[in-house]
């Protein structure tokens, strides 16, 4: 029996490109972006920032000694947000079809406070709502001071959830991040873009209620 659902931020509930991002940094003065941005782990300052290492202004300042010009938090809070692409309407209508049949839905993310600013704001999904709308629970890496795939992570939601893996299921683009939950026991799901999760998440349910022996 399924109880929890988690998913990822970007690549599962909108869609993202670094390459974006990396424009945007590019654009502010910081022409080596592309060295340090992943789709999925960040490397250098970029790395510790999500990993709570250091704190937004920390980032910043070495940032602009990076870049040898002085850099701006707007500079910083634009290039982190240029990941972001679009955000299907319809993924937002699943989260809220989920939660209503009683499926208790967490975010675990590897994401830093520029990102977030935005995605904790009314502005974020168009509607008045910032993502907390959406879910019962934000884990979030530079919050929790620890990254996925990092078996950890996982290890601390399910604690703070008291959840079950068996009865867990973990929504994740990142081939790394499935595999570490997979090797806690926590049923997974790879969707190829955040636009194709709906249907195969329904039938990873159905099958686990199957197996179920209640």
């Amino acid at each position: 029996m399924i109880r929890t659902i988690v998913f990822d931020l970007g690549g599962v509930i909108f869609n993202i490109d670094k390459r974006q991002a990396i424009q945007r940094f590019n654009e502010a003065g910081f022409a080596d972006a592309a060295h340090y941005l992943d789709a999925f782990h960040q490397v250098g300052i970029f790395g510790e920032l999500e990993s709570g290492a250091i704190t937004a202004e920390q980032f910043r300042a070495r940032l602009s000694e990076l870049a040898g010009k002085p850099m701006t938090m707007d500079d910083c809070a634009r290039g982190w947000q240029g990941y972001f692409v679009d955000l299907p309407a319809s993924n937002l209508d699943k989260l809220v079809e989920l939660r209503q049949r009683g499926y208790r839905l967490c975010l675990l993310s590897n994401t830093n406070p520029f990102m977030m600013q935005w995605v904790r704001s009314d502005a974020f999904d168009g509607r008045g709502h910032g993502i907390g709308h959406y879910f019962d629970a934000l884990y979030l890496s530079y919050e929790m001071r620890v990254m996925k795939p990092d078996r950890r992570i996982f290890e601390m939601m399910l604690q703070a959830e008291h959840a079950v893996p068996a009865e867990t299921v973990f929504v994740d683009d990142g081939a790394h991040n499935v595999t570490a939950a997979a090797a806690l026991g926590i049923h997974v799901l790879q969707p190829a873009d955040a636009s194709d999760w709906h249907e195969p998440l329904e039938l990873l349910i159905a099958d686990c209620h199957l197996q179920s022996p209640e």
